[in-house]
Formats: structure tokens, sequence, C-alpha cells
């Protein structure tokens, strides 16, 4: 049965919906399904593993940005092996056009190199004159599996001087995600803030995925949101709109600062966009949402 419209919550949604980033990791076909379905002038950012490595990245990377996209690379820290690495990769990137990188800290244990942070990084790219005029950051609305609450928030404010704005890890509960933007901003923290927000996904073919590497995105993501995945296959479990319509208000409240939506694909690229559009279609009256 179809839903019915989830009120005016998604309703105040409705400008984040029209111009999410659409996360996507390097694999066979990616880069034919972004083609086909998502918006040329939507943003698109690439997933950095330490199965794959960097180079897997650059590489979707630039087919990506040579088909005209606006394209967000992952420069995970714990990857880079030292500081002629960081200077082959900066020139890959700006070579292919990028102008904005996202820095997280990365899973690689133990670290390729000396960045063992994404503050370290950061910092050095500050000594190299910032070479991206955009960086963004992680934020965390739920404990980090291996960092205390207290110093993701002040990790935050670290490197806040830094980046240009956070993107925030899933989280599937709205009272924790009111929360933590307003204990975000209570530490004084202003960059803009896209909310991540997975996708709907086909549960039987995130769990193929999932059991093709072992250190796929895929499958940390499982580890870390079991609960989650076992609702995928549950009358009335998760549904992003359900969680949306619950926090628009409060994602559209100035003081947020909200500036978007991170939509995480697990290049489930043609699903997600489906469903983006049919949200949009919903909000303006059955009408088909403009690309």
């Amino acid at each position: 049965m179809r839903p019915r419209l989830l009120g005016g919550g998604l309703a105040a949604v409705a400008p984040l919906l029209a111009q999410p980033r659409f996360e996507v990791f390097p694999a066979g076909g990616v880069a034919d399904a972004v083609c086909e379905w998502v918006p040329a002038d939507a943003t698109v950012t690439v997933t950095a593993s330490p199965a794959k490595g960097l180079d897997a990245t650059i590489e979707l990377t630039q087919r990506l940005t040579g088909l005209g996209y606006h394209v967000v690379p992952h420069l995970s820290a714990r990857l880079i092996r030292d500081d002629a690495h960081l200077a082959d990769v900066t020139a890959r990137l700006l070579a292919c056009g990028v102008d904005d990188v996202f820095v997280p800290a990365g899973d690689a244990d133990p670290p390729a190199g000396r960045f063992d942070s994404a503050l370290s990084l950061l910092e050095r790219l500050a000594e190299m004159g910032r070479p991206f005029a955009r960086t963004g950051i992680t934020g965390y609305p739920e404990s980090h599996p291996r960092i205390g609450d207290d110093i993701t928030i002040q990790a935050m404010w670290d490197k806040r001087r830094l980046a240009a704005y956070i993107v925030s890890n899933l989280c599937f509960d709205p009272a924790t995600v009111r929360r933590w933007i307003a204990r975000v901003r209570a530490r004084g923290v202003t960059l803009p803030l896209y909310l991540g927000l997975a996708a709907p996904v086909e549960r039987a073919r995130l769990l193929r995925m999932a059991a093709k590497a072992g250190a796929s995105e895929s499958a940390r993501f499982l580890a870390g949101h079991a609960e989650w995945f076992v609702r995928l296959g549950t009358p009335g479990g998760y549904r992003p709109e359900r969680l949306l319509s619950r926090l628009g208000p409060a994602l559209a409240a100035p003081p947020a600062a909200v500036a978007g939506l991170h939509l995480f694909t697990f290049n489930q690229v043609e699903q997600t966009e489906l469903w983006r559009r049919e949200m949009l279609a919903r909000v303006h009256g059955g009408q088909p949402a403009p690309r």
C-alpha cells in the first residue's frame, strides 16, 4: 500500500531534497548508474577504503568529473603515506577539476603514514596553502564506537577553522539528531551541516554487496547498524521519508544551519533517485519533480 503523505515535516525539507549530495563508492558500473540517474547539476561524493585505496577513489572521481559532475572525493587521512603521496594525490585531483574534498580519518589500522587523524591532514593541507577551496569533516550524532561524544564534539571545534562544512554520520533516531544539532551549535560550531541519510535500499542486494569483500563500505556499515539492517526486511521498518518528516521542522530552523542532505546510496543509485523524485512529487501534490 502506498504510504500516506507525511505532512508538513516532509514539505519543510523539500528544498533539501531538491539538491542533495549522492554518496557512492568505487565499484563496477557505478559511473554508468550515476550518469543515467543522477541529475547533471548534482554533487557526487566518492568514498575511500583501505580495501581499494585512494587510487580507486581518484579514478572514479576522474571519470565522473569528465562526465560533468561536481565530485567530492574522500581524502582519508589514514590512507596517506607521506607528504609526497599527499602532493601527488592533490595534484591528480586538482588536474581533473576537484575543488572540494571530504576529509575523514578513515578506517586504515594501522595508518599508512603519519596522518592518524583528520585534523593532522587538515593542518598539512593548510600548510600547503589550502589547495582545495572547500573541505568537509565528519560529525557523529550517535556515539562513535571508539571515540567518546565529548571528544567528537571537541574535534569538530578543533577542525572548524580548517573546514567549510560538516557531514553527519548516519543516525536513525530523530530525537538523537535534534539533540546533536543543538549541542553542536551550543558549542559554537557554526559550519553548515549536511545531514547524512540512508537512502531506501534493497535488503538482498545490500547483503550481496556486503558479502563480496569483508572490508567493503557496505560491510563496515552493516557492522555498525545491524539493527537498521534487520528492520529493512520487516513490515514498517526503516523509511527515510518517515525520519525526514519527523526531523523536518528542526532541519528547516535557521539556527540549525542545515545546508542539505547527504544521501548514502550504497551504490543503489537508481533506487535512491526514484525515491527522491517520488518524495518531491508528493510534496508538490503529485506532480512530477523537476530533474
